[in-house]
């Protein structure tokens, strides 16, 4: 929990004291929804909740005002049975949440950025993947920003709702690439992972070639390189030995052979890298052609996979930002159209004009919300908005200064 945090809480229940049940959004089902609630100062969360309607809940977060608010993404019949195996499940929505913390090549401290790449990941996995491969239809999908890192892709088809565990870990694992003979689908059609791998390839080699080359992006692409095979040898199928960076910087030095790239283009099965190399060489370009799907700081497959988690509520504000948990239509997680979704402006609740001084706690900071943007290091002091402020205090980044 962030320092300073009272004088932020007391903001989010002027937050909460203004809304009303006319605009209040809630989850389908709401009565077989489990609620979970986090409050300010680092108390145990308050769940089990459960909600007969709207004014039953706004009344709550009017006279609790949490840090964090949370329901379940499963349907049960009684939600507020202490015991999970009490509560008669009912099934669930499928959740696909992709978080930014730690990407490949990207500095969790540069959240411009961080946020750009993860909606790009996101857009991906629905145009992709989830539409033109799993069948996904766009009338059963609601798009929310998570308020923090990252974006949620809800999918309540009734035909998948049942979906146990394990049927969900399989689509997770096709995302992934899990189980997938990246040198068969190369020979395969020019569909599906036909075509992904062979992009893929395309896109490692030429990565290789800029560590090779040894120019400005080195640094930058051998970073983004290692983050992918770290993820990737967390698999339990990896025939990967080695996740070190020399390995890369190995395997770059033997691609720099056109004779070696040459026979690989001819016969994917050979080992022209080598014992150590050449598996590593194959998961880099299933990583770089699959969504980022893993643990920490990558699409959190658990929320997939668990047909009991919970998520975060639409309406809601994140305690570790104070922007606010947003639905935007689904063609605007679109990236490269000119009405993309633009959470750094369209997910701030808090004030652009009023201002205070903030002292930055950590290096290497970049943060822009609506037309402002500040760049810098422990110790330098900057005159912010409130938004500015709430953002960089909520994430342990900057402290107030004291007047």
């Amino acid at each position: 929990m962030a320092g300073g945090w009272s004088r932020f809480a007391l903001r989010f229940s002027e937050y909460y004291a203004s809304l009303g049940t006319t605009t209040l959004w809630t989850p389908p089902r709401l009565r077989s929804r489990e609620w979970m609630f986090v409050p300010w100062g680092g108390g145990p969360p308050d769940r089990h909740r459960a909600f007969q309607g709207k004014t039953e809940l706004l009344s709550y977060l009017q006279n609790r005002t949490p840090h964090s608010c949370f329901h379940s993404t499963a349907y049960y019949q009684r939600p507020s049975n202490r015991k999970m195996s009490e509560k008669g499940w009912l099934g669930a929505d499928l959740i696909f949440d992709l978080d930014g913390d730690h990407l490949p090549g990207v500095s969790d401290t540069d959240f411009p950025t961080m946020i750009d790449t993860i909606q790009h990941q996101a857009w991906r996995l629905w145009s992709e993947f989830l539409k033109p491969e799993l069948g996904f239809r766009d009338e059963y999908v609601q798009t929310t920003f998570s308020g923090h890192r990252g974006f949620h892709i809800h999918v309540r088809d009734p035909n998948l709702l049942h979906l146990d565990s394990n049927a969900r870990r399989e689509i997770v694992n096709y995302i992934r690439g899990e189980g997938i003979d990246v040198q068969s689908a190369l020979a395969g059609p020019d569909i599906s992972w036909g075509n992904r791998a062979r992009s893929g390839m395309d896109s490692v080699l030429e990565q290789l070639r800029v560590i090779s080359d040894k120019g400005a992006d080195r640094k930058a692409t051998l970073e983004r390189l290692h983050g992918i095979l770290k993820s990737r040898a967390k698999s339990p199928r990896t025939r990967v030995r080695s996740t070190s960076k020399a390995r890369i910087l190995e395997l770059a030095e033997l691609a720099e052979s056109t004779k070696r790239i040459d026979r690989l283009r001819g016969d994917r099965a050979l080992s022209v890298f080598g014992e150590y190399c050449t598996p590593i060489f194959w998961e880099l370009v299933k990583g770089d052609a699959s969504v980022v799907m893993g643990s920490a700081g990558e699409t959190d497959e658990a929320v997939t996979v668990d047909t009991k988690r919970v998520i975060r509520w639409v309406g809601s504000l994140h305690g570790k930002s104070g922007l606010r948990v947003t639905e935007f239509p689904l063609h605007r997680l679109d990236p490269s159209t000119s009405d993309r979704f633009e959470p750094t402006r369209e997910a701030v609740v808090f004030s652009l004009q009023n201002s205070m001084a903030v002292t930055l706690l950590i290096d290497d900071v970049t943060a822009e919300l609506a037309e402002e943007r500040i760049e810098g290091n422990e110790g330098e002091i900057f005159e912010v908005s409130e938004a500015m402020a709430t953002f960089l205090t909520l994430k342990g980044w900057a402290e107030v200064v004291q007047q």
